[in-house]
């Protein structure tokens, strides 16, 4: 089936079967933006959005779906995440925030949906308690920026949003 290995050879899919695999420590770094109006912006920097701290329910949103990862992504393997961090930085030159996920985890699989998925969701997150201030708001970038362990190694995105 073209290297695809979530599927068997007669084209089904599958979960791939990791069991003879090496456990080694493995951590996935991802990122993306939210865009919105500059005075929705303001206010998630000065606390006014009226359902609460914006980007304090986003890190909890955004950890919650890395550990839930597995049940959402079809042939992704649970996982016991083993640690995973969030952080936003507020753009200087856009009404912007990027959010980076930092997801670490010891198993026979990587850890990169779940960094993924984390972003992902801080993202919807931010979205969902803003809507009322701003419907334009604009998901996007989000992208694995590096990972570690595994047969695979290290892998690192030569281009990344930039640094504010």
């Amino acid at each position: 089936m073209n290297g695809f290995t979530h599927f068997d050879e007669n084209g089904n899919p599958r979960m791939v079967d990791v069991s003879v695999k090496e456990v080694t420590s493995r951590i996935a770094v991802a990122q993306g933006m939210i865009r919105m109006q500059p005075a929705t912006l303001e206010l998630i920097k000065t606390g006014g959005i009226f359902k609460g701290d914006v980007l304090s329910v986003a890190t909890c949103a955004g950890i919650m779906a890395a550990k839930r990862t597995g049940e959402i992504i079809p042939m992704c393997h649970p996982l016991g995440i083993d640690g995973c961090e969030l952080s936003f930085t507020v753009s200087e030159t856009e009404p912007a925030i990027k959010v980076e996920a930092r997801a670490k985890v010891c198993s026979k699989t990587g850890v990169e949906m779940e960094a993924l998925m984390a972003v992902s969701i801080a993202c919807l997150t931010i979205y969902d308690m803003c809507k009322a201030y701003d419907k334009a708001m604009l998901i996007s970038d989000i992208m694995l920026v590096s990972k570690s362990g595994g047969k695979s190694g290290q892998w690192q995105r030569e281009e990344v949003i930039g640094d504010y």
